[in-house]
């Protein structure tokens, strides 16, 4: 029997940066994976591959619509999907051997198999007892399907399948219009596909500002994304590898139906906790089926910890990260603090989609007295210039203090632009602190100091 300071189970982004954390701080620390790789779903079958397709296709759609009005004359690229599912599993191999080399460099054991828990104090791996001072619950989450919908990641897929279609299909139908669905829509329709996305709100991307939705929204369909809303799915047929997709449109009831090659659901995540032994033990679990934690992520059991998509908030890799390093902290007598009100959402679609802090309907929600900054990108040259124009940056800043409340981008390199206001959110920054910082000439970033003038007395370049 071995015996550890810590014990991390899963070796996803929050699983894997707490057991560095915890290693640099002194504590002896194993991590338990069942994968044949390390990375969890974020490197095997979720972030990393889907921005590896993302960033191909996109380099297909510039070579099909901009090349030539650059000067860059030439035939069309042709698609080797099977070369492009090999940069893709490259990719993959790549960042888990990265983290495989991070766990030997920073002297961190990998138990090798499914962990459960027999007890406080004990991990089971296979056959193998080991002993903790403390366990970190890291289990991540899993596709939440739908009812009546049987995924079986052939003509059915989740987004695990959908990285690894055995072809591009001809129509693509993606249920829900979430991250997950538009991301992966965006790269089935830049390779060839017809893609309609059938959401059951109102709206897309739920929980964003609802400027940024419609204008989302409004960019997709001129990519020629199809969308049916408020409707509801009733159930999935399947037959000869084709698929029919019954549904009830919600203003009158009707019923519909659409037939495609493929199925997406990205109808979300849930938390995944099977096989832990969780309930034995006692541990707290809300109605969600989360594992209930206080402020510094310990369960209602005594050296039993849990941080990232398995517990409450968004499940976000970089969220899981940060209360990775923080319950590492806590564990080796520090005092650290996550703040949740800064916590960016990035899609990373063409244009990109970021945000952080409040959106404007919940400002008007709350009663918040407060002011819009925003500016276009089709006032900045570097936009212009790179094909790039469409969309904007939203500051929201408190109308008395002019500290900022929340931020949201649509357009280029929105997920790297956001973090300048994070920063600055951080900080406790007001919008003129923005302003007033002197930005290089031409990037996209000046779009950014743009909308935080604009919180005052007026962009310059609108």
């Amino acid at each position: 029997m071995s015996s550890y300071d810590v014990i991390i189970i899963g070796s996803g982004p929050g699983g894997y940066v707490c057991a560095i954390r915890c290693a640099q701080l002194g504590l002896k620390t194993a991590i338990v994976e069942g994968r044949d790789t390390l990375g969890g779903t974020c490197l095997n079958v979720g972030c990393i591959p889907s921005k590896a397709l993302l960033h191909s296709s996109h380099m297909l759609h510039e070579a099909e619509h901009n090349f030539a009005e650059m000067g860059l004359k030439g035939k069309s690229p042709s698609v080797d999907w099977k070369q492009m599912l090999s940069y893709k599993d490259g990719v993959i191999e790549t960042n888990t051997k990265g983290v495989e080399f991070l766990m030997k460099k920073n002297k961190i054991d990998w138990l090798k198999g499914w962990g459960s828990i027999p007890a406080a104090g004990q991990v089971k791996v296979g056959e193998d007892i080991h002993e903790a001072k403390n366990i970190i619950i890291a289990s991540g989450s899993e596709v939440s399907s739908l009812k009546g919908v049987e995924i079986d990641e052939k003509t059915v897929v989740s987004s695990t399948g959908a990285l690894e279609l055995k072809k591009i299909p001809n129509e693509l139908v993606v249920i829900g219009a979430g991250v997950i669905g538009l991301e992966l829509g965006s790269v089935y329709k830049r390779l060839g596909a017809k893609v309609t996305v059938i959401e059951f709100l109102d709206v897309i991307t739920p929980g964003m500002d609802s400027d940024v939705q419609k204008t989302f929204q409004r960019l997709l369909k001129k990519q020629g994304i199809e969308f049916i809303m408020s409707a509801a799915v009733q159930s999935v047929e399947t037959k000869g590898g084709k698929a029919t997709v019954n549904f009830k449109l919600r203003k009158d009831d009707s019923d519909r139906s659409m037939d495609a090659d493929t199925v997406l659901v990205a109808t979300g995540r849930r938390p995944y906790t099977d096989g832990l032994g969780l309930a034995e033990i006692g541990v707290e679990m809300s109605e969600r089926g989360q594992i209930k934690t206080d402020a510094h992520y310990k369960t209602n059991v005594d050296g039993i910890y849990a941080i990232g998509d398995c517990i409450d908030g968004p499940m976000l890799a970089h969220k899981a990260e940060d209360e990775g390093m923080a319950c590492a902290e806590g564990l080796a007598g520090q005092k650290p603090h996550v703040n949740y009100g800064v916590i960016p959402g990035v899609i990373y679609t063409h244009p990109e989609v970021a945000s952080v802090g409040k959106t404007e309907d919940q400002l008007k929600e709350d009663g918040v007295d407060y002011k819009v900054g925003k500016f276009n990108f089709m006032g900045n040259g570097r936009a212009k210039a790179n094909f790039a124009g469409d969309g904007f940056v939203k500051i929201l800043a408190d109308k008395a203090t002019d500290r900022i409340l929340g931020a949201h981008i649509i357009g280029p390199m929105a997920g790297d632009l956001i973090h300048e206001i994070c920063v600055a959110m951080e900080f406790g920054a007001a919008a003129e602190d923005l302003a007033r910082t002197c930005h290089a000439h031409p990037t996209y970033s000046e779009a950014v100091r743009e909308a935080a003038l604009a919180c005052g007395d007026g962009a310059i370049h609108a």
